[in-house]
């Protein structure tokens, strides 16, 4: 795999050099990601989209996470992340389909491993269906969506389980659907002030 090579910034958000995507996760620089989750509608009540990170991923392999991320490289403006749309999901998107939320810095950390984020942040409706996405293998093993109320009540901790609904592709590349229960656990682990201010943000533009 070609290094990826990463801009990082100290605690006050100034540029201060340019780190290998390794270096920036052992050490825990900030750097710059893309956020971008899918909301739409289901028996009249929000729902958002999440994906399944593929096995294959080195970190948090088999965890839900957010519905397209990644991060931007050395070089990058915002509107370069747009790119891990297609590149994950196989769904088309223009900067302009997109609503921007904002920025929310994020740190998570475990053995070796250490992710603070400064993470440009995006919401697009998505209207169409399963059957549009095409996932890229390496990255996501499947797509979810689940009511707004109920994962909200999830990352509260009102509950312990979370029912969601979507696809994950078979060994032989097909499209399985399931419906599963699913605990906060199964997240790739963001802070209780995260998944607040998330879901404030995504309620004033639904």
């Amino acid at each position: 795999m070609e290094m990826e090579y990463l801009q990082v910034f100290n605690d006050i958000r100034e540029p201060v050099g340019i780190k290998s995507r390794d270096e920036v996760h052992r050490f825990g620089y900030w750097h710059e990601t893309f956020h971008c989750w899918f909301v739409g509608e289901e028996a009249d009540k929000p729902v958002i989209y999440f994906q399944l990170r593929s096995k294959l991923k080195q970190d948090y392999p088999e965890l839900f996470d957010i519905t397209a991320a990644g991060h931007l490289l050395a070089g990058e403006t915002i509107n370069d992340g747009i790119r891990e749309v297609h590149e994950e999901l196989g769904i088309e998107v223009k900067m302009e389909d997109l609503i921007p939320l904002g920025v929310l810095d994020y740190c998570a950390t475990k053995e070796n491993f250490i992710d603070k984020e400064i993470a440009h942040v995006f919401l697009y409706t998505f209207a169409g269906s399963w059957s549009d996405f095409d996932l890229q293998e390496e990255e996501v093993s499947g797509v979810y969506r689940a009511y707004l109320d109920d994962f909200e009540n999830l990352c509260l901790k009102n509950e312990n389980y979370l029912k969601v609904e979507g696809f994950e592709r078979t060994v032989d590349g097909e499209m399985e659907r399931i419906e599963q229960e699913v605990s906060l656990e199964q997240f790739v682990p963001h802070d209780q002030g995260f998944y607040q201010k998330l879901l404030q943000l995504i309620r004033l533009h639904i």
